[in-house]
């Protein structure tokens, strides 16, 4: 696949990416939803509330089936902020770390707001969505690392002890950017990551899940998507609990049939590097989209977390038809998912028509506003 610079996509290319896109986006929100009524809950609790195979299908939360959490509500802003890069860039103004952040800070006015404010001119259309002005118990790291205005950075990052899989939660979209090479899909995911979570191991834990999305969007196998993103790990420092992470769950697979204890062995404390090994090991165990989400989720640690990784993976390798439609004719959200999945790939392959020398589109600006530079 071409660069998305100056390449011409064809009808094909152009379809597979878009279903990916959507798979990628739609399959990490389900994720999300089928497991955040468990999370944290223990295994045996789990069983308790919802029979001896634990969650088998989207349970309420939060008032409803089919809710999602703050990992889908980051994930939307993470697309929103790579799509105003892209804008900006004609204006000559191209740092994407600093665009996302600001996509970011546009999600923390959510939490803190009681609805979209109209006199910000340069929210787009996102921010400018109802349905996102509600918490859902954003981690006080979250909270935290967008509270003010100051980006962390890889070298005064936000929550320098932050450990956790949140960062790695809203990374899928980086690894979405297919015409971009991979080590710079795993660089900008670090540094976005280190905005928010400050651990070496939640930062690269992100840039491994946006190499491995990478790969698999440009069609990719997993077990090669893995070994990709290995290679790029290994000229980092600090990569080795990501990289064992990696490696234990790609030899997980050959011992026995999977079941909660091989993914709660994996997940360990929880840590970002054991919520990828755990999504890696389902996208690869499960039989299908369902069974594989169904496998990340019924274990003692982040639930949420874990399929929402899980989803991201096995959405980005088989697409949107492969996704169950009982749930997605549940899922919260799903026509504001749909509409940026679709800018997102409108943009990465026809955003010469878009916006350019040639001319502008008032109504795509209107959404994606360049603002001050």
């Amino acid at each position: 696949m071409g660069t998305t610079s100056g390449a011409v996509w064809g009808r094909a290319e152009q379809q597979d990416f878009r279903g990916r896109v959507r798979g990628t986006l739609l399959g990490g929100a389900l994720g999300d939803a089928l497991g955040a009524p468990v999370d944290g809950l223990g295994l045996g609790e789990i069983r308790e509330a919802h029979g001896p195979e634990g969650v088998a299908d989207l349970v309420p939360a939060h008032g409803r089936r089919g809710a999602v959490t703050h990992l889908t509500q980051l994930t939307l802003f993470s697309v929103d902020g790579l799509i105003r890069a892209q804008v900006r860039r004609d204006a000559g103004a191209w740092h994407p770390p600093t665009d996302v952040h600001r996509a970011y800070l546009r999600w923390a006015a959510t939490q803190r707001d009681w609805g979209p404010d109209e006199r910000r001119e340069d929210d787009g259309w996102l921010a400018r969505e109802e349905w996102l002005y509600t918490r859902r118990e954003p981690t006080r790291a979250l909270l935290g690392g967008f509270g003010d205005e100051t980006m962390g950075t890889l070298q005064a990052p936000k929550n320098p002890g932050e450990a956790g899989a949140e960062a790695a939660a809203r990374s899928a979209p980086f690894g979405l950017l297919v015409g971009w090479e991979p080590q710079l899909v795993v660089q900008l995911a670090v540094e976005c990551a280190a905005q928010s979570h400050g651990h070496p191991s939640a930062w690269l834990a992100a840039g491994a899940y946006a190499a491995i999305v990478h790969a698999l969007t440009r069609g990719d196998g997993l077990d090669a998507a893995v070994q990709k993103a290995l290679a790029l790990l290994a000229v980092r420092p600090g990569h080795e609990p990501v990289s064992d992470a990696l490696q234990h769950a790609l030899g997980a697979v050959r011992q026995g049939l999977p079941g909660p204890a091989r993914v709660e062995e994996l997940a360990g404390e929880g840590t970002a590097q054991g919520l990828l090994a755990v999504a890696v090991y389902c996208a690869l165990v499960g039989e299908d989209v369902r069974h594989g989400l169904c496998l990340a989720v019924n274990q003692s640690g982040p639930s949420g977390a874990a399929g929402a990784l899980t989803g991201g993976l096995l959405g980005a390798l088989h697409g949107e038809t492969s996704l169950p439609p009982a749930w997605l004719a549940e899922l919260e959200g799903r026509p504001t998912l749909l509409v940026l999945a679709d800018d997102f790939a409108m943009e990465m392959t026809q955003g010469a028509a878009l916006h350019g020398p040639a001319g502008s589109a008032p109504g795509w600006l209107a959404r994606y506003p360049r603002g001050t530079a």
